[in-house]
């Protein structure tokens, strides 16, 4: 009887430990594709592709050398070094990492702070979320680097910020170090809350003009502010001179708000301005010309065809859709040719997506410049590299594939451009974040895993 007692519990021992072991392997798993299946590679060697450069040098049959998370060598028939990841692209596509430069991912809990008139204080840097799946969903459509931004129910929104898409990384890591800060914008019916309304009395501005006085407003107390906060340093110099003779002045009262007004109009933060209509775009450029603030770029800016020589003027980019408008009255007024009018009139002009959806195939966006107003192939997907990494000040490091720059790629089974083109793989700063056959590899390993523990039960 103790024979079969102990026999019994050696059989639930062994189909216990069998199925902690299908536990971890379970969870192993669980963790390895939530990283997406990441890893790292010091030298990573791409060979035989067909790679767009985007400065106008393209090679077909072509490698690409990557050491340390940089462009180290283009060329054809490079040399493995002793110990390289090497991996045979076979005549696919390589083209730079894509760029949105406009975008509202990763930000958790909400990206319009619409109870205040002004909410420069605000910035989405304090509620990254890195674990946010529509970063995966770029991804998969070859995106690296996005500017995640305040949304624009307000004259002056909160702080923006450029992220490099390091999936399965903390947020602070996802930042990209040395980018410039930006604060967002917005003019028409969004602030002046034309389609919407809070519970109370109407939120002063109701108008257009309403608007652009609340800016000049808040610049013209960020002005004051500024200038109470130099005679008090001022001052305090003074004293510190005299070796604390004297009585110590007394700072001015702290204001978190007007301070990001203050470095707006010290240059410290990058104007991204949500406008849509012609006239509006105009006059609050006459506005920052006044005030002396870089206004970097107009967000969507469907009317910007109507005034290119103003926009090359004040050099002021327009970052906008391909074929989107017509969704509310402001947006009524523009083509599908917008963005190749105002590109071919000397304007910066990038595409972006606004939307988790539409940034996984900003490629195709890209595309459509070309079929609706004739841009070339290259002027097209500049549209979505270099363009954007100039909007947003990052130009020297991403958005075209030369040596020395960061190698953030983007890797496609036809021509980018193609209306049958995949992205297989997404490589930032030499890492494989995303590879399309070994991720579909492992969802079938995944099921099938499932499947068979599912019949045991």
């Amino acid at each position: 009887m103790f024979r079969g007692r102990w026999a019994l519990w050696n059989l639930q021992e062994k189909e216990f430990l069998r199925e902690e072991k299908m536990r971890v392997k379970i969870l192993i798993l669980l963790i390895f594709s939530l990283s997406i299946f990441t890893y790292s590679e010091d030298i990573l060697l791409l060979k035989n592709a067909n790679i767009i450069t985007v400065t106008g040098k393209d090679l077909e049959n072509g490698d690409i050398l990557i050491k340390n998370g940089k462009i180290f060598e283009i060329g054809k028939g490079i040399q493995a070094p002793k110990g390289a990841k090497v991996i045979d692209l076979n005549g696919k596509w390589i083209i730079p990492g894509i760029i949105d430069s406009h975008s509202h991912i990763a930000v958790e809990g909400g990206v319009n702070e619409t109870g205040n008139l002004i909410s420069a204080e605000v910035d989405v840097e304090d509620v990254l979320n890195p674990e946010d799946i529509s970063i995966f969903y770029a991804l998969t459509g070859g995106v690296t680097t996005i500017h995640t931004m305040h949304g624009s129910a307000n004259p002056i929104g909160g702080k923006g910020i450029v992220l490099k898409l390091r999936w399965g990384k903390s947020a602070k890591e996802m930042i990209f170090k040395g980018a410039p800060k930006t604060i967002k914008w917005a003019l028409g019916e969004n602030p002046k809350q034309s389609n919407f309304s809070l519970a109370g009395p109407p939120r002063y501005p109701t108008s257009r003009m309403g608007v652009e006085e609340s800016i000049r407003k808040v610049f013209e107390e960020a002005k004051d502010y500024m200038r109470k906060w130099d005679e008090y340093n001022r001052k305090l110099k003074e004293w510190k001179e005299r070796k604390g003779k004297g009585v110590e002045p007394i700072p001015p009262k702290k204001d978190y708000r007007l301070e990001s007004i203050a470095d707006v109009l010290r240059g410290k933060l990058w104007i991204r301005c949500h406008a849509y209509q012609a006239q509006e775009m105009l006059s609050i450029m006459k506005l920052c010309h006044e005030y002396g603030v870089k206004l970097v770029c107009f967000e969507h800016g469907l009317e910007g065809y109507k005034i290119t020589k103003e926009l090359v003027k004040f050099n002021v980019a327009v970052s906008t859709f391909a074929d989107f408008w017509a969704y509310k009255w402001e947006a009524f007024n523009t083509m599908p040719y917008s963005a190749a009018m105002m590109a071919k009139n000397g304007v910066l002009v990038a595409m972006n997506s606004d939307d988790s959806e539409r940034m996984r195939r900003l490629f195709s966006e890209a595309a459509k410049a070309v079929r609706f107003g004739g841009l070339s192939e290259l002027e097209a997907l500049k549209m979505i590299t270099i363009n954007p990494a100039k909007i947003l000040g990052v130009e020297k490091r991403v958005g075209t594939i030369e040596v020395g720059k960061d190698a953030d790629l983007a890797i496609f089974n036809k021509h980018p451009l193609d209306p049958y083109t995949i992205c297989e793989m997404t490589i930032i700063d030499g890492e494989i974040y995303f590879d399309r056959a070994k991720y579909l590899e492992d969802m079938k390993k995944k099921k099938e895993e499932k499947e068979k523990k599912d019949r045991k039960a």
